[in-house]
């Protein structure tokens, strides 16, 4: 399927109604995970980027062209919509002009940008700092402006909460929205009822919130979400967090025991190459074999 067919239909999909599910990906190995499992989309996290492919914690180390590099695998390997993490648009509105063509390109269904400083943190890290609202707007405003695609939604994230409270998080949630967000992004509420007032407070978008494990925001049920108004619910890092749990638990008993069978906790090697889609290539190379 083409980009801007899949890009109109989660468009469509979020006018439905009823809450998404998104896990987020650091991989394409992940978003076929995701995309196996039934999933309606995947959110390629800058975080989840940053800790799988450089080893290192959300600090603002990934680059523009290492995101495209791997949005561009991932689109390869599903359909899936994919919502893409690009931190602060890497610069000031000329910047975010760049960052939004080259995600375009790369296959991207919605690109994220953040308010806060550069170089970023972790939305649930002590620390942060945002920019002020003129300079945010501009990166909005700019980031709408650049779309080929009119389908190309853009999610506008605010980090205000940490650093001058929940109303003005609310304010230039409500500011971005004029400026064409098509989805506004509250991060890091610190209690239900921060929650519930997202999407009581804002009108005229789909509204995301962000579940992290351990983190900031409490942990609340999809349905109950559901019924707050919120059109993505998103776990930016559970298969990076339990690939995590995974590794450790397989390579500890390895370590322990000297060896390790499909009898330990591994996938099998056959689950292996059907989630790669072997069997896809071996078709392939039976065709052209002929020539």
């Amino acid at each position: 399927m083409l980009s801007h067919e899949i890009n109109k239909a989660f468009r469509a999909r979020l006018q439905q109604g009823s809450a998404v599910l998104m896990p987020g990906a650091a991989n394409a190995l992940a978003a076929r995970i995701i995309a196996d499992l039934g999933f309606e989309a995947i959110y390629l996290s800058g975080a989840g980027l940053t800790n799988t492919y450089l080893g290192m914690p959300d600090l603002g180390f990934v680059s523009l062209p290492e995101i495209a590099h791997h949005t561009a695998t991932m689109r390869d390997a599903t359909d899936l919509p994919i919502i893409v993490d690009a931190d602060t648009g890497f610069g000031n509105a000329l910047n975010v002009r760049h960052t939004i063509r080259t995600l375009e390109r790369a296959g991207a269904s919605a690109v994220q940008l953040e308010d806060q400083v550069n170089p970023k943190r972790c939305g649930h890290f002590s620390g942060k700092d945002v920019v002020e609202l003129g300079e945010a707007r501009s990166r909005i405003k700019a980031a709408v402006d650049a779309r080929q695609d009119p389908n190309l939604l853009i999610v506008a994230r605010t980090d205000a909460r940490a650093t001058q409270g929940f109303a003005a998080a609310i304010e230039r949630a409500q500011a971005f929205i004029e400026d064409g967000a098509d989805i506004t992004f509250v991060e890091a509420p610190e209690s239900v009822e921060e929650i519930r007032n997202i999407p009581a407070q804002i009108k005229g978008t789909p509204q995301l919130i962000n579940l992290v494990v351990g983190g900031r925001t409490p942990i609340m049920a999809l349905e109950e979400l559901d019924k707050m108004g919120f059109s993505l619910v998103l776990y930016a890092n559970v298969a990076l967090q339990g690939a995590i749990y995974g590794m450790q638990a397989a390579l500890g008993q390895l370590k322990s025991n000297g060896s390790l069978d499909e009898a330990g906790p591994v996938a099998s090697f056959k689950e292996r190459q059907r989630l790669v889609n072997k069997p896809l290539f071996d078709e392939l190379e039976r065709r052209y074999a002929n020539y």
